[in-house]
């Protein structure tokens, strides 16, 4: 085994088993082929067979399948050993095993390590570790989680509060008056430690100097204000925010409060400011539906698309017909799209009536629409026409539909070739020597091919 092959192969599921696949194999009672694999150099079958080991009580045997993986020197495999040894209460082994990774500068490794030694009492430990890269925003969040247990708020605060004074101007325009801050998070970070402390004016004071307010989905300035039953500021707060996200806790809030009216005009009234229905759309159609009005969030949303037909509010929309046996209206609205389109249906709509069509009965018209699409002869359109035979029973004609895109469709080809039984060929499959591709150097152009 060779550590750099394991990390690609593991990275881009190529070449391997992928772990959907092993649990699908698991789930058929597979467990000789999975252990069989796992002892031939595949990361995934090992990391599922020592897992069932392990709940087995075979210790021993479940190090012993892991042994040639961390043998070289990667760091998945040693972490997956030291959550094995922790969760068999051994945790000062796997401290050893860790600290070996971490102490050579693995930062996946610092943070597993540092979070590690804060489990099992030596929080300390762990911050000192991490001050010494604080201008990493992965180890600066791992710091202020540790700083709570180590009683080192304070220590924590003045080291951000100098990162966030050292901040530069972010390019040389002497207009622009963005900053270059490292860590990029160490406002956020200063902010959950102040609030940990109970100022809360300053946490709010802070966040309201970030350049970017939302991270995955969420605003910390909203969920803290939430958090504190500051409504008022956090509906002044929602009426500029302009993705939405403060909003969306506000009705959260409101929500939660039974006042489910309140919700939905909170929505309702962000909604009709300039782009705001764009943001929401979905999370009002998702409340109305929570509460019984289904027929309230398809109107809208139906009513909203039929000149903003962006596919993912479309798709949205088709769900919900689907859910509420309405699919012959989905399909009525596909068709209206279509029409003011000049006939034309670009695939990412085109792929929204398919599930519409098998609910209405229409297998064999969708199958036949599918071939006959401008793209339907794409590896991306061979997914979708392969569920479609598979679930008319043309389980052959679905595997052949694949065939015909073999480097595309390998794993979603062995899935089939598993349920039919063909477990040797599904491997075969999946097992093709790899070649590592070369970047090339970028040009400064732009595919127009997909997946975008």
């Amino acid at each position: 085994m060779d550590a750099d092959d394991l990390d690609y192969r593991a990275r881009t599921l190529t070449g391997c088993i992928p772990p959907g696949l092993v649990a699908r194999l698991l789930e058929l009672g597979h467990e000789r082929e999975v252990e069989f694999q796992a002892d031939r150099g595949e990361w995934f079958c090992a990391l599922e067979w020592t897992r069932l080991l392990g709940n087995r009580g075979r210790h021993g045997q479940a190090l012993e399948v892991l042994a040639p993986y961390v043998a070289t020197n990667w760091w998945p495999a040693a972490q997956a050993q030291a959550e094995l040894l922790e969760s068999w209460d051994r945790a000062e082994e796997a401290i050893a095993l860790s600290r070996l990774y971490a102490e050579a500068g693995d930062r996946l490794a610092l943070v597993f390590f540092a979070r590690l030694l804060a489990r099992h009492g030596r929080s300390g430990e762990a911050f000192m570790l991490l001050r010494t890269g604080i201008q990493d925003w992965f180890l600066a969040e791992c710091l202020v989680d540790v700083a709570a247990a180590a009683d080192m708020d304070e220590e924590a605060a003045a080291l951000l509060e100098a990162r966030v004074q050292a901040a530069l101007p972010a390019c040389n325009d002497p207009d622009c008056d963005r900053l270059r801050m490292e860590p990029s998070n160490a406002i956020g970070l200063l902010a959950t430690v102040r609030e940990r402390q109970g100022r809360i004016e300053e946490a709010i004071a802070l966040l309201h100097t970030r350049e970017i307010t939302s991270v995955n989905g969420r605003d910390q300035l909203a969920d803290l204000l939430a958090r504190h039953d500051r409504i008022i500021e956090l509906r002044a707060y929602a009426a500029s925010e302009f993705h939405g996200h403060a909003v969306q806790r506000l009705a959260e809030v409101l929500e939660e409060r039974d006042d489910v009216e309140g919700a939905i005009t909170a929505y309702r009234t962000f909604g009709a400011t300039p782009s705001g229905m764009w943001h929401a759309a979905v999370p009002l159609s998702e409340l109305l539906v929570r509460h019984g009005r289904s027929d309230e969030a398809i109107e809208m949303l139906r009513a909203f698309t039929q000149h903003n037909a962006e596919d993912w509010l479309v798709d949205a929309l088709c769900t919900l017909y689907a859910d509420h046996g309405r699919s012959r209206e989905g399909l009525a609205h596909l068709d209206a799209i279509k029409a003011r389109h000049d006939g034309k249906e670009d695939w990412d709509l085109f792929q929204m009536r398919l599930p519409l069509m098998a609910d209405c009965g229409l297998l064999g018209e969708a199958i036949e629409q599918t071939r006959a699409h401008p793209e339907g002869d794409t590896w991306y359109a061979a997914w979708a026409l392969s569920d479609l035979l598979d679930k008319a029973g043309r389980t052959e004609e679905a595997d052949a539909v694949l065939a015909q895109h073999p480097t595309a469709n390998s794993s979603l080809r062995a899935e089939r070739l598993v349920d039919l039984g063909h477990i040797q060929d599904a491997l075969r499959l999946l097992q093709q020597p790899i070649s590592k591709p070369t970047t090339p150097a970028c040009d400064g152009t732009y595919s127009t091919e997909p997946p975008f």
